[in-house]
């Protein structure tokens, strides 16, 4: 039986990089999975190789900064496959800009792409997450654990996930649901772009990889995810679990 057979996953930013990895990690262990993304045309060509794994598996478009209608988005899901087992929250936008010329429209982008559709759409999820003993993986980040220069807004938003996230394991974890944090390099298109963009900054990142290479996607990331999704996880929770090749080791 495969790890996932049924449940119903809802990823975010499932459009690309590491959101479309998880999901055809996730699809390919049985999930039907709906990804959540404002690029039509990428989610429509990930919708239909999801599709190829598991029929049932959808795209939705749709903007996260409507955050009014997130607990919308939650019941077309649960109206559609009649239960909700898994909420990934992977998508946010940010700038990376130096902390002194960092503003106010710069933190609404991080907060409102990133914090807020996770913390509304959490509240939005947990109803169904109580009949389901289901879980919720949300993402961290190096550059807030760390502190990376040019990162003050992301980095921000992100370490507000991460106090969220284990404010909420302690509160739900008796209703079943467990929740956890995944904090990933990942070899994504956003980090080819920035690659490119700043070669020195890109070598200096990976020597401080340990294992020497940037994760998969799919392999590496997704597997972590399905692994998490799926009752082999159901004693852990509240944790950030470093999926970055040692990069960065927490004390």
């Amino acid at each position: 039986m495969k790890k996932l057979e049924d449940k119903v996953v809802l990823i975010t930013g499932g459009a690309g990089g590491i959101g479309a990895g998880m999901a055809h990690a996730m699809a390919k262990e049985g999930a039907n999975v709906v990804i959540v993304d404002v690029n039509e045309e990428t989610g429509r060509k990930v919708e239909a190789s999801l599709q190829q794994h598991s029929p049932d598996s959808m795209f939705i478009r749709f903007d996260l900064t409507k955050h009014d209608e997130l607990k919308g988005l939650v019941d077309q899901v649960v109206e559609k496959y009649g239960k909700l087992n898994v909420l990934v929250n992977n998508a946010h936008v940010s700038r990376q800009i130096p902390f002194m010329e960092t503003t106010r429209e710069n933190l609404d982008l991080s907060f409102n792409t990133g914090f807020y559709p996770t913390f509304y759409l959490m509240q939005a999820a947990v109803p169904h997450l109580k009949e389901t003993k289901g879980n919720i993986i949300n993402f961290a980040s190096g550059a807030g654990i760390k502190g990376q220069p040019t990162q003050a807004a992301y980095a921000a938003a992100k370490e507000a996930i991460r106090g969220l996230t284990r404010v909420t394991a302690n509160e739900l974890g008796g209703f079943g649901i467990t929740i956890n944090l995944i904090s990933p390099i990942a070899n994504s298109e956003g980090v080819q772009a920035w690659a490119k963009a700043h070669p020195d900054m890109y070598e200096g990142m990976l020597a401080g990889i340990p294992v020497g290479r940037l994760g998969d996607p799919e392999e590496d990331i997704g597997r972590v995810a399905v692994f998490l999704a799926s009752d082999d996880s159901k004693y852990i929770t509240g944790q950030t679990l470093m999926v970055d090749g040692g990069s960065i080791m927490l004390h």
